[in-house]
């Protein structure tokens, strides 16, 4: 679990501290020096960094020709670079590290909140964050690369579901979006409109 006042220091403001803790126990490592090589899908075994330069070391061996992701929150390494040698070893900083990294995540909830049409229900935001959770790890949100992609600004509406279950014992009303409704199926969704009303009318 990462130190409470770690995330107050260092973590993007825009997230509430709990949701900066699901995002890094969801995608990070509890290791500030780690490195993740993939290629093709595979994971390359690379050797355990035992200091920042190792760390930044490794990245410049396989970053170009590999997927690398570095540190507490996992960052692409390399987005925004023109060389490899403009990578420093403040990447591997767990602060710096935290900073970037939830900065960038947040603007990917805000990609995926657009997509959603920007709900203000709170108890949307789960599903929203596992999206944002499964574009951060791919690197795309319905066929976009979300790092590369402009920032579109704006609030995400944030609960975590540990919130959102105690909203339900406690009885609150749910508004917003319908429960088990998956946009990409249709017909799937549920109903929309009360024909109530109709029923035992004369044709």
């Amino acid at each position: 679990m990462l130190d409470a006042a770690l995330i107050k220091e260092c973590a993007d403001p825009s997230l509430k501290p709990a949701i900066v803790e699901q995002f890094v126990e969801a995608v990070g490592s509890d290791d500030p020096l780690a490195v993740t090589v993939k290629s093709g899908g595979r994971l390359i075994l690379v050797p355990k960094p035992k200091t920042p330069e190792e760390a930044i070391a490794i990245v410049r061996q396989n970053i170009g020709s590999s997927v690398v992701r570095v540190g507490l929150t996992q960052i692409p390494a390399g987005i925004g670079l023109r060389d490899k040698s403009e990578l420093k070893a403040d990447l591997v900083d767990p602060c710096a590290n935290l900073r970037t990294g939830t900065a960038m995540f947040s603007k990917v909830m805000r990609i995926v909140a657009k997509w959603y049409g920007n709900p203000t229900a709170e108890d949307a935001f789960p599903q929203l964050f596992d999206d944002a959770v499964h574009a951060w790890q791919t690197g795309k949100f319905e066929g976009e690369s979300v790092f590369q992609a402009q920032d579109p600004g704006g609030a995400v509406v944030q609960r975590s579901p540990a919130e959102v279950d105690d909203a339900e014992e406690h009885g609150e009303d749910r508004p917003g979006l319908m429960p088990e409704e998956d946009p990409t199926q249709p017909h799937k969704a549920g109903i929309r409109v009360d024909l109530s009303g109709m029923v035992g009318r004369d044709k």
